[in-house]
């Protein structure tokens, strides 16, 4: 020591700052893992789809999933991106447009639906992560939009080795039976199986991927205990939908019918398009219950639950500013 000074024989490194590219978070779960267990959840109920409709619901899955890997293919070549055809979400994007789709629709058609599902609900956006809408419903609505006719007539009943006695032929939806001629009209067509095989089963007439309640709910439960999807936006559609629905005289037709378990389980808890938030999710999928049974009681289509999750995906960037999680400092006080 001299002057004052002390003097350090073995002074410490200086810390280096590294500055990484992101994420900085890393999780076992990839978009590709996802992805791949939700189409692989969603594989039973669709097979089955193709088993109670015949070949016609088969060229449409098909003809929805080809498209939708060809708008991949086509987004990437004309944005320049890494080919993302492995990561599953095209390929998701695809089944479960197929799956909303009456199983008599042209495959054409269901190809254009996959196509600007993917160029138009997604790719436009920026890619998978930034659109604000589910890309397979944007389809949908296309296909509604572009051919009405083939979309609102292309029901069939269930193949005549499932139902003794029923004929392969085009045919009215259970929903749309009801809105047009009532209760009594809408349980003839599932009446030959009996009610609850009609309804839970999927023996009547409907979309590709409504057919079966009860395996649309065991993919679903496995999505749940793996953590992929909670129950707060499902929970919260059924109820909304229920409390509209409850005093129309057919509240079991309207919570069992249509497209609302495919809806409220697999679309309506998309992670880009939902809340992140609780109280948001709550809101959320009340509201998405509340549109639905109001489209099927009183707009002008048997099914609702379409419009009413792309109305609550506009809303959902509202919902994540307004139930902001508070940051709370170390001393109990709102940062």
């Amino acid at each position: 020591m001299s002057d004052g000074l002390v003097q350090i024989d073995n002074p410490e490194p200086p810390t280096t700052f590294v500055v990484t590219p992101g994420p900085h978070v890393r999780a076992s779960e990839s978009t590709a893992r996802i992805m791949w267990w939700v189409n692989g959840t969603l594989a039973p109920a669709a097979l089955w789809g193709v088993a109670v409709f015949g070949l016609g619901a088969a060229l449409v899955l098909a003809g929805s999933i080809a498209g939708a890997l060809a708008g991949e293919a086509i987004a990437n070549r004309l944005m320049n991106h890494r080919g993302t055809l492995r990561d599953g979400s095209a390929f998701c994007t695809g089944l479960l447009l197929a799956m909303t789709l009456p199983p008599l629709l042209p495959w054409w058609a269901a190809l254009l639906g996959g196509l600007f599902a993917i160029l138009v609900g997604k790719s436009i956006f920026g890619g998978l992560g930034f659109n604000l809408f589910n890309p397979a419903l944007i389809g949908r609505a296309f296909l509604m939009a572009s051919f009405p006719v083939a979309m609102t007539t292309g029901w069939v009943a269930p193949s005549p080795w499932l139902r003794a006695g029923l004929d392969a032929v085009t045919t009215a939806t259970p929903l749309a039976l009801l809105k047009e001629h009532g209760f009594a009209a809408a349980m003839k067509v599932i009446s030959g199986s009996g009610w609850w095989q009609g309804m839970v089963l999927g023996l009547r007439p409907g979309s590709i991927g409504e057919v079966s309640v009860v395996l649309v709910l065991l993919g679903a439960a496995v999505l749940v205990a793996r953590g992929i999807v909670s129950l707060t936006i499902p929970l919260s559609v059924f109820a909304g939908t229920a409390l509209v629905t409850a005093f129309t005289g057919a509240p079991l037709l309207h919570v069992l019918g249509g497209g609302l378990w495919l809806g409220a389980f697999y679309m309506a808890t998309d992670y880009v398009t939902s809340p992140t938030q609780r109280n948001g999710q709550i809101l959320y999928g009340l509201l998405i219950g509340l549109l639905t049974g109001t489209i099927r009681v009183w707009g002008g289509y048997p099914e609702g639950i379409c419009y009413a999750i792309l109305l609550a995906n506009a809303l959902s960037p509202a919902l994540d500013q307004w139930f902001r999680p508070r940051r709370v400092a170390s001393m109990g006080t709102p940062s």
